[in-house]
């Protein structure tokens, strides 16, 4: 039988932060497997070319999140699970979420999710679309 002893574990950090998982208590989360989708989404940079080829014609002035991060909290919610915009007034307190999306502070709530999500257009649509196929090719090129 495998005896596994490892009391903790290290993902790289975040923004100079260090992020370590271990079994002691103190802040938890049960969506630690955030940080792996995160670890997987930089290497292929899958958000970061959707996020900018996305349109954002929102007054810079009153934004507090920037398209990436309202993008990533998004995808990582939906990812583990959050699929209903509601969900995000919970989770956007959460550690785990936060490091995976970069952010130190609390993330945005669910009416400003709701919000950036009725801005979408169809152009918009059509460049995420593109976005999706030039980041799944050169997966698909670094992979062979």
């Amino acid at each position: 039988m495998t005896k596994c002893t490892q009391e903790s574990f290290n993902f790289p950090e975040v923004k100079k932060r260090t992020v370590e998982v271990n079994f002691q208590g103190g802040d938890i989360t049960s969506d630690d497997g955030v940080m792996l989708l995160r670890q997987a989404d930089k290497r292929i940079g899958l958000s970061k070319a959707v996020a900018q080829a996305l349109e954002d014609n929102r007054r810079q002035a009153s934004c507090k999140h920037d398209i990436l991060t309202l993008l990533r909290q998004r995808i990582y919610g939906v990812a583990c699970g959050y699929e209903d915009l509601n969900d995000h007034q919970k989770l956007r307190h959460d550690l785990a979420i936060q490091s995976a999306v970069e952010r130190e502070e609390v993330l945005a709530s669910c009416s400003t999710l709701c919000r950036w999500e009725n801005r979408a257009n169809r152009q918009n649509g059509l460049a995420c679309s593109s976005s999706n196929d030039r980041a799944v090719y050169g997966f698909i090129q670094t992979a062979t």
